[in-house]
């Protein structure tokens, strides 16, 4: 099963931005492979550090352009990085048992609004 599935409608024309979103999808996709426990928690950690470090080459760019819409950007970068802790808490408290279906509910929405939204206007408004 595949949660997340790389358009090219993703595509920002910043190589190495559009490079990691494909890696973060990859990774994020690795989740449906079956694993236990302590299996899935270090994966969500793997994935919440990409898409933490993903963050911040993103801001820097912004900052570095001074980007208008830099706050706003952000804000929905912290609002997923708490959505992947969430996860992360839910199981190791053993309150999610399809962490699979969890991660496609929330990373699918997500990254489809913020690559089809955000990043779009990151990248049209630069130039890129």
């Amino acid at each position: 099963m595949t949660a997340l599935e790389w358009k090219n409608d993703y595509k920002t024309g910043f190589s190495s931005i559009d490079h990691e979103h494909e890696q973060l999808i990859l990774a994020i996709n690795g989740m449906f492979a079956p694993a236990n426990k302590a299996r899935q928690i270090d994966t969500l950690g793997d994935i919440h550090a990409l898409v933490e470090a993903h963050f911040a080459l993103e801001e820097k760019i912004m900052r570095d352009s001074r980007y208008a819409d830099y706050v706003v950007h952000k804000q929905d970068h912290d609002r997923l990085l708490e959505d992947i802790r969430d996860i992360m808490d839910d199981v190791e408290s053993d309150r999610q048992t399809d962490i699979g279906a969890e991660l496609q509910e929330r990373m699918s929405s997500w990254f489809g609004n913020h690559f089809a939204t955000l990043d779009r206007d990151l990248h049209t408004k630069l130039g890129h």
